[in-house]
């Protein structure tokens, strides 16, 4: 089984990109069986559960995506005849024990859920993911130790407090930790820097242009803000696509598959909808058919999809290598 070490890139792409899960469910339908039923709460506030361990499907998991705008979910993608997925349950298992309410744990048979597995894109497994705010992530593959998988929920709940998702999982009727019990247990979350904090209020009112600008002040007051040069380029992309339909970009993409704006524009669909390989060969194979103008602007597009994907993503390592062999 091939393993992706945590490191903070491996959370890069998670905000305000369109969820990998189609949304299907119709408002007002019954929550699948063995779903919990969709929070009450706002946003970061508090719900109770039956348990902080579920069986995800491809049936039930839209539940799950509510569930998410309260408690961050973490998914894990397993099969019965993996052995690394059994090395690695029995950890998962005893850390959303130990965050108390925290975290809420998805555990999804891949062979069962073809849809979950192709929309969380396990590559290989055990392979483990996160949901927050209805939007997934990316979060490791393999059976890695322990402490490793503590400091990548470590910063998830990071990335969960910065996107307003800070609420716990009472189980059945247990009392949620009071807030000064839980200040003692768990150190608050750091504060955003300034111009990421701006950057995200204004992401969240659909200000894009401002958010631009806020991660472009970050970066020049320190170009080693790796953050910064992500969520600029995260947010870039939300703004290319902000006010275009679907049927809009695809026809144009199709009608002019030569050129460069047009593709760039399906490539920045795909990506946005979790289809990175196919955003990646759009772009790869035009690239040898284009004056040097049109290369620079595929080259630079591409890096900033390597930041919005994340740099350790098996898929950006396969696509940089093939830009490598273009560009030498």
């Amino acid at each position: 089984m091939s393993q992706i070490p945590p490191s903070p890139t491996n959370l890069r792409g998670a905000v305000d990109l369109t969820s990998l899960v189609n949304r299907a469910m119709t408002a007002g339908q019954p929550p699948a069986a063995g779903a919990p039923a969709a929070p009450a709460g706002e946003q970061g506030g508090d719900v109770a559960l039956p348990s902080l361990y579920f069986e995800g499907t491809d049936a039930n998991f839209n539940d799950f995506l509510d569930l998410s705008m309260t408690v961050p979910i973490v998914v894990d993608l397993w099969a019965e005849w993996c052995e690394p997925c059994k090395q690695l349950s029995p950890i998962l298992d005893k850390l959303i024990a130990e965050y108390a309410g925290r975290l809420v744990l998805v555990k999804v048979d891949v062979d069962a859920n073809p849809q979950l597995t192709q929309a969380f894109q396990a590559q290989s497994i055990p392979a483990v993911a996160a949901v927050i705010g209805g939007r997934p992530v990316q979060l490791f593959q393999g059976a890695i130790p322990e402490q490793q998988v503590r400091d990548v929920f470590e910063q998830l709940l990071q990335l969960a407090a910065q996107n307003g998702v800070t609420g716990r999982a009472a189980v059945d009727g247990a009392e949620v930790p009071a807030a000064d019990d839980a200040e003692q247990a768990e150190p608050a979350p750091e504060p955003l820097p300034p111009h990421h904090a701006e950057a995200y209020e204004a992401i969240e009112r659909g200000d894009f242009a401002t958010a631009i600008a806020e991660y472009k002040t970050a970066i020049a007051q320190d170009p080693r803000d790796f953050m910064a040069v992500a969520g600029l380029a995260q947010v870039s992309l939300l703004a290319r696509l902000a006010g275009k339909s679907l049927d809009e970009i695809r026809s144009a993409g199709a009608s002019a598959p030569d050129d460069v704006d047009a593709q760039l524009l399906v490539a920045d669909l795909d990506i946005s909808g979790g289809h990175v390989d196919d955003a990646f060969d759009r772009l790869l194979t035009l690239f040898p058919k284009l004056d040097a103008a049109g290369k620079d602007a595929v080259r630079t597009r591409i890096l900033d999809y390597f930041e919005i994907v994340g740099v350790d993503d098996p898929r950006v390592v396969r696509a940089r290598a093939r830009l490598a062999s273009l560009l030498y």
